[in-house]
């Protein structure tokens, strides 16, 4: 339902350049601090009942450490932040997340435009580091899925992406897969039939959708090498059956990776190599396992490029290494598709986000 009461202002940058507060001259996501007030929006802006904040897993993680699991502290370092920046941007990891909610207005240079009308229910598939977001009250904490219920509003720019919410499942399941919808359509993207795929953190939620993907990618001549650090991952891996090969192994040992994949693969190594793990210092695993020319993709926020760039120069190793872009085109179909294909995943993504 449109609110009367709100205010429609002109001349908005398409890029929400025009809510940018500190520094000027920068873009929303590199921004300090952004205008949040919801009083009044631009004629190119979309206005939303905000439901649910689905948190980047670094993100997420991190807050969740320094609290020391306690909800009441999670929520007020979540209230900090959205309450300093006008967006939720974790200042140690630079991430933010995605949102659910309903479209309360849009602005009248959309409306028309885009195919959108008041009171569809939408995911966004920008960050939350760039979204103007009010939190009024965090009603939920749910620690184990990197999720909060809220009542507040955001705002989405004419530029920012968003995928309807699907009528065959339900909400907080179709947000959790469309949390991580880049990197199963990347995976499609750069796994070909007979590569030997390793899948750094393939028991998570985002390593689970690209194992299967790449499984699908790779064929009956290819091979997919899941990777956990942990005994409950391991088991996780093994019950999910959707690597060829399930491993025990810290990403943060990079030469006890290289041994692996080394033995593994005869001195093959991995044509390309998926890192979706929430922890610092993974690069050089990443790296070291795959083959000269190879292709490592990062998809984690907790990546250091520099790490990354001067690692591989200075063990002399030629790899094409992609940052985790969260947007391909037809990201969000992509995934959504894997669980409407695959009931073993759609059970395991029930079971954990639904």
């Amino acid at each position: 339902m449109a609110t009367a009461a709100i205010k429609i202002k002109k001349g908005g940058n398409p890029f929400g350049a025009h809510r940018v507060l500190e520094p000027k001259g920068v873009l929303p996501q590199p921004a300090q601090k952004i205008d949040n007030n919801m009083d009044s929006i631009y004629d190119n802006e979309i206005l939303v009942n905000a439901e649910i904040l689905n948190v980047d897993s670094a993100s997420f993680t991190q807050i969740k450490k320094e609290a020391g699991g306690d909800a009441e502290k999670i929520k007020q370092s979540i209230l900090k932040i959205v309450g300093e920046r006008g967006k939720m941007q974790n200042p140690v990891t630079g991430s933010g997340g995605m949102f659910i909610g309903t479209v309360e207005q849009i602005g009248p240079e959309l409306n028309g435009r885009i195919p959108l009308k008041e009171g569809d229910r939408i995911a966004s598939l920008v960050s939350l580091s760039l979204t103007p977001l009010r939190i009024d009250e965090i009603l939920e904490v749910k620690k184990d899925v990197d999720q909060v219920r809220i009542r507040g509003k955001a705002v989405l720019f004419e530029s920012g992406i968003y995928a309807k919410l699907p009528a065959d499942m339900p909400a907080a399941l179709a947000l959790a897969v469309l949390d991580v919808a880049g990197a199963p359509a990347q995976t499609a993207k750069l796994v070909k039939s007979g590569d030997t795929a390793v899948i750094i953190g393939a028991a998570g939620k985002s390593g689970v959708l690209c194992a299967y993907e790449a499984k699908r990618r790779a064929g009956v001549t290819g091979r997919v090498i899941g990777i956990t650090s942990s005994d409950k991952g391991l088991e996780k891996l093994k019950d999910y059956n959707l690597c060829d090969v399930n491993l025990q192994l810290s990403a943060t040992d990079a030469l006890a990776c290289y041994e692996k994949i080394h033995e593994i693969t005869n001195g093959k190594m991995a044509d390309v190599v998926i890192n979706c793990v929430n922890i610092p210092n993974t690069e050089m695993a990443s790296i070291m396992m795959c083959r000269e020319d190879g292709t490592v993709y990062f998809f984690t926020m907790a990546t250091s490029f520099t790490k990354a760039a001067l690692g591989a120069e200075g063990i002399g190793k030629d790899v094409v290494m992609i940052i985790g872009n969260g947007y391909t085109k037809g990201h969000a179909e992509i995934t959504l598709n894997i669980l409407r294909e695959s009931q073993k995943i759609r059970k395991i993504y029930e079971k954990t986000y639904a």
